[in-house]
């Protein structure tokens, strides 16, 4: 193998599947938005969900500013959102979200992308420090599943499509 570790670790990081998200938040009072796969659901009591941002990045400083945040859940039909919104070359404000239909979370006013299977509303909870990055734990106000459809998924540095043969949607616990 060769390489620098930092690019091994994100190969050998890379091969774990992760779900596609888009967090947004807003910036004096602009929507802004980013893709983001380090997410993942952290309480059930209370309702917690965590997201990693990096520290040097325009989502970390304005998720601080605002101290509200929202994710929605990209579905397997969202490659091109995802991608728009990892560009760091996107519009700003809401020129960034006019190619997906959007409004803004009932709890925060963040946008919520309709076109996901899911969104989480939420308030700043707590940010711990962690390297390069800061896991970011949002206190959930409000959130919901979107679409019926399947969600996008992220690994060895592709999107794809959660397994055809699973059941997309049913009730919480379904087995088939």
């Amino acid at each position: 193998m060769t390489g620098s570790r930092a690019d091994l670790f994100r190969t050998a990081a890379g091969r774990f599947p992760t779900g596609v998200t888009v967090l947004t938040t807003l910036a004096d009072g602009e929507p802004f938005g980013m893709t983001a796969n380090a997410f993942m659901s952290l309480s059930l009591d209370p309702l917690l969900v965590a997201v990693g941002l990096g520290t040097r990045s325009r989502a970390h400083g304005y998720v601080r500013g605002s101290g509200r945040f929202a994710v929605t859940v990209l579905s397997d039909r969202q490659t091109g959102t995802a991608r728009r919104f990892a560009d760091p070359a996107r519009p700003v404000g809401a020129d960034a979200f006019a190619a997906d239909d959007w409004k803004r979370g009932p709890a925060t006013g963040c946008p919520v992308l309709l076109d996901g299977v899911g969104y989480f509303d939420c308030t700043v909870h707590s940010v711990h420090a962690a390297g390069d990055h800061a896991l970011v734990v949002g206190r959930v106000d409000d959130f919901g599943p979107l679409a019926g459809v399947r969600p996008l998924v992220f690994v060895d540095s592709a999107f794809a499509a959660a397994d055809p043969t699973l059941p997309s949607t049913g009730p919480l616990g379904a087995r088939t």
